[in-house]
């Protein structure tokens, strides 16, 4: 009751806001419960399992969660999609789990061999693989491809520019800007079409890159321009007594940077690192318009079947949701990165 009081009501403005908030729950949350579980249906095969329900009709996800989950990639093939997640989930897990041996060892399993071995599982073509193109990829799968690539890349991107946006060098640093702002002042779904459509153009006649290529290149660089001003910040934050004293112990640029200056700057700067790549796994959702089917495209292929019109909402309330835990997730890995360096720090 204590709590409760000082926390709630403690003056006037916050218990109004506080009885606002609850008529809000109680007006909002009773029907949505009554829609989304009481009264949905949850199993059968067909459309008709849910005729005369006025609930959430998820039989619908459940009929097309396969598509939503894998997209094209046949069936039968799917279990290396299912490996290729779990070894990436039981690599980060081993990371982040504290007591872990030999992380440096796990981390550069991680980083080189991990996706190497993910790009033979999923596109196939060694080793007996069938292989399947990408053009048959979608649904989850093709949003976390799309999502890690662009994570994974944009980094090293953003570093680069961010250390040329602060270069002595007129030229490299007029270069570093020109890209940033260029790749800053233009929407992603503008990005993705120049990829798509322009790319192929700047490239040698003989070479080939699918759409799926093209899209991934324009992402990391669309991202990487994005994170340059991120890392940027964290670059001014490191104080200049470091600088002169990595210069005092013989060091040079390079060695100075990734030694002494980068792993601070990109300490300072976790929570918007990790805010960048949340609204990088947000914005996969634009593939759709050069024709890659993400989890929200396969949702709206769904939606197109005859057998299954009528049902939007509940493909946008699982999408949601899923995008929903994958975020938050970040948030919270954000969350357990910062606290470990804040405890480095105090030792």
């Amino acid at each position: 009751m204590i709590w409760v009081r000082k926390n709630l009501f403690s003056t006037p403005l916050n218990a109004l806001f506080t009885v606002l908030s609850l008529t809000l729950i109680a007006l909002m949350v009773p029907p949505a419960l009554d829609w989304a579980v009481f009264e949905a249906t949850w199993s059968g095969s067909n459309r008709q399992a849910c005729a005369g329900r006025d609930g959430a009709c998820w039989v619908f996800v459940k009929a097309r969660f396969g598509t939503f989950m894998y997209g094209f990639y046949p069936d039968p093939e799917r279990w290396r999609v299912d490996l290729a997640a779990i070894v990436g989930v039981a690599l980060a897990a081993a990371l982040i789990v504290p007591g872990t041996p030999r992380k440096g060892l796990i981390a550069t399993a991680f980083v080189v061999v991990y996706p190497v071995l993910t790009y033979f599982l999923l596109l196939g073509g060694i080793f007996g693989l069938v292989p399947v193109e990408t053009a048959k990829w979608g649904g989850l799968m093709l949003t976390l491809v799309v999502a890690a690539v662009g994570m994974a890349g944009s980094l090293p991107v953003g570093i680069l520019l961010a250390l040329g946006r602060r270069s002595s060098m007129p030229v490299v640093r007029g270069l570093c800007i020109a890209f940033i702002e260029l790749w800053r002042g233009v929407p992603l779904i503008t990005v993705l079409f120049m990829a798509s459509v322009m790319l192929p153009l700047f490239l040698p006649g003989a070479t080939d890159l699918d759409k799926l290529a093209r899209a991934l290149i324009g992402v990391t660089l669309f991202t990487g321009a994005y994170m340059a001003e991120v890392i940027r910040g964290g670059l001014q934050a490191v104080p200049r007594g470091q600088y002169e004293a990595a210069a005092a112990l013989g060091l040079g640029y390079w060695s100075m940077m990734i030694l002494i200056i980068l792993p601070q700057a990109l300490r300072a700067v976790v929570p918007g690192i990790v805010n960048t790549f949340i609204a990088l796994l947000k914005d996969t959702t634009l593939v759709l318009v050069i024709g890659l089917l993400d989890l929200l495209g396969m949702i709206h292929a769904a939606l197109a079947d005859p057998n299954w019109l009528g049902f939007a909402a509940e493909g946008y309330v699982f999408a949601g949701v899923v995008f929903w835990v994958l975020c938050f997730g970040l948030s919270r890995l954000s969350l357990r990165i910062e606290a470990k360096v804040n405890a480095d720090r105090r030792r």
